[in-house]
């Protein structure tokens, strides 16, 4: 499998600058409204929903709309800046497009998203590809389960429930 060279990530005001293009270059208005969700999705870390955008974005500037979130998300995914996931709990949540390429692994009981990369697996998957006739150009991999936490909680609450069952024997 060939390595593909990465271009070099782009800072948060060359990421603005590409939108801010891509507004002007569709017709659509630059406003101060767009620019503050922009701004806040830029500096977001995670998978993000609408919904918590929105809260976000409520912080600094009490005049957005929800709709308004939802169609800017849209903009920047239109012009490459932001990719949209589904996943399992079926609500869309957007991450930047900036970085490695990387799996997900996702906890089915509190929603904790984490990413990783596993070069094997970039491997194996290409090996595949080849081996069953298919050029490959890309995958989407979600794992589930349940997280470390999770399981501490889940057997902290069966420690006690045993306990209490002993107490009331």
């Amino acid at each position: 499998m060939a390595v593909v060279a990465r271009p070099a990530a782009k800072s948060a005001s060359d990421r603005f600058a590409i939108f801010k293009e891509h507004l002007r270059r569709q017709g659509h208005k630059s406003t101060s409204q767009r620019d503050d969700i922009a701004h806040v999705f830029f500096a977001s870390k995670r998978h993000i929903s609408v919904e918590e955008l929105y809260q976000a974005v409520k912080q600094i500037n009490s005049r957005i709309g929800y709709a308004t979130v939802y169609r800017t998300m849209k903009l920047l995914t239109e012009c490459g800046l932001a990719v949209e996931r589904h996943f399992r709990d079926g609500e869309a949540r957007y991450e930047g497009t900036e970085g490695q390429h990387h799996d997900h692994l996702i906890c089915e009981q509190c929603g904790k998203i984490v990413e990783f990369e596993e070069p094997r697996i970039e491997t194996l998957q290409g090996d595949i590809a080849a081996r069953l006739g298919f050029r490959f150009t890309g995958h989407k991999m979600e794992l589930y389960g349940v997280c470390t936490d999770c399981q501490r909680k889940q057997a902290r609450g069966v420690r006690e429930a045993r306990v209490l069952s002993r107490d009331y024997s």
